[in-house]
């Protein structure tokens, strides 16, 4: 019984986090590449709307993650009907996801040598062909490398999240570790949660680094 728990807890934080991080992938990179491009100087140069949704941003990527999901019960309840459960903590990770993994996304793509841009202009390209042809490419292993580190902040939140009722690992550290004072389960779900991390790490890094040697 007690490894079925920790299987369920194990199963909870893979949708949680993977459910999440599909999403903040999904907008997040198209974010950071309409902040990139929006900006001062960009091949789609709108600098005030470029500085409200800057701001944005920055409002929900400086708000702590505990914070967030309390002020989140309301349109959490809204979007999927409960404040209880993994589908509930899906929505406030997401949107605390989503801006931070965009930043990270945006300082890669802010990075691709200008030269190339001014290049692929003169040769006549159009601007979505340089998104798609030069800026993504060109950026692709500093956004793998982002996202990676946004995966482990993801799980690192969603442990908080189970611990106050998302469930997954962080629910069981805390009503059967925490609760009943139980070392074992305590150290169990610290071991699974530091393989979790090391083995997205690893797996982030080596393709990180195989990109970047294309």
């Amino acid at each position: 019984m007690w490894f079925d728990r920790l299987l369920q807890g194990t199963l909870d934080t893979f949708l949680m986090v993977g459910v999440s991080s599909l999403i903040a992938l999904l907008v997040g990179v198209p974010l950071a590449v309409f902040l990139v491009t929006s900006s001062k100087g960009g091949i789609y140069q709108a600098p005030n709307l470029n500085r409200v949704l800057g701001v944005i941003v920055n409002l929900f990527r400086s708000i702590p993650f505990l914070i967030l999901m309390v002020a989140l019960i309301p349109f959490t309840r809204l979007i999927v009907g409960t404040t209880y459960g993994v589908w509930a903590a899906v929505v406030p990770l997401t949107i605390a996801a989503t801006p931070f993994f965009a930043r990270i996304a945006e300082v890669s793509l802010r990075e691709v040598d200008h030269g190339l841009i001014e290049a692929a202009q003169a040769m006549g390209c159009r601007r979505w062909h340089i998104v798609w042809h030069v800026l993504l490419p060109e950026s692709l292993p500093g956004i793998v490398g982002g996202f990676t580190i946004t995966l482990v902040t993801m799980i690192n939140s969603s442990a908080m999240a189970g611990a106050i009722g998302a469930g997954g690992l962080g629910d069981i550290a805390y009503r059967y570790g925490y609760q009943r004072f139980d070392s074992q389960v305590m150290l169990t779900v610290i071991v699974l949660l530091v393989v979790l991390v090391a083995v997205i790490q690893l797996g982030g890094d080596r393709l990180a680094h195989t990109l970047n040697k294309r």
